[in-house]
């Protein structure tokens, strides 16, 4: 039988995306939309190492099981790389993916696209099963915010990341290549060797 792994997320996206950039590691990923009798971790830390770090040593203590967390956001440069940590709550507790979007796009109304970089950060921690860190791992991605939304793939704020390089933002992007160059992605590959590492 597989030794589990736990994400502490019910974010559907994010667990389907992570769960895939995982799968081939020798673990049942599982996720809190597995077990909906677990805590809500409240992410009050001042970055995102201290909540996903909150969130993996919490979920772990709470489940008995090995834990991994991420926190993520999009840092916009002319907003002084805001919205960062808040991105989840920037448009309040429970606006939509699209709420959020059209007050990005608001707040950057009239910004010329050579002034709209961006960039998304990923922090992972990993929390053994008594809860105790294990380390973390962070990886980014560089793009700009589109002035339109793009595209139906992915989730949050994809289909206004744009990479210059491809000329397609991540809502346009098939999965296979989002898999290879996200920030997510990026700090994914971190931590198997981090959890590789463990054994």
């Amino acid at each position: 039988m597989k030794p589990e792994l736990l994400v502490a997320s019910r974010n559907t996206g994010k667990v389907a995306e992570i769960k895939e950039l995982l799968s081939d590691l020798p673990y049942k990923i599982t996720s809190l939309l597995d077990y909906p009798h677990l805590p809500e971790i409240v992410e009050d830390g001042r970055t995102y190492t201290e909540n996903a770090l909150k969130k993996a040593v919490g979920i772990a203590k709470a489940s008995g099981k090995m834990a991994v967390a991420d926190d993520s956001g999009i840092e916009v440069k002319f907003l002084g790389n805001r919205p960062g940590i808040y991105s989840a709550r920037f448009a309040g507790a429970h606006a939509s993916e699209k709420d959020k979007n059209r007050k990005l796009f608001s707040l950057l109304k009239n910004v010329p696209m050579a002034r709209r970089q961006a960039r998304y950060c990923c922090v992972i921690a990993l929390a053994d099963a008594k809860g105790r860190p294990i380390g973390v791992v962070q990886g980014t991605c560089s793009g700009y915010i589109t002035k339109e939304e793009r595209g139906s793939n992915g989730f949050g704020y994809d289909p206004l990341f744009l990479l210059k390089r491809y000329n397609r933002t991540f809502g346009e992007l098939p999965a296979s290549l989002k898999a290879k160059i996200s920030h997510r992605a990026r700090a994914l590959r971190k931590l198997k060797k981090l959890i590789n590492k463990k054994k």
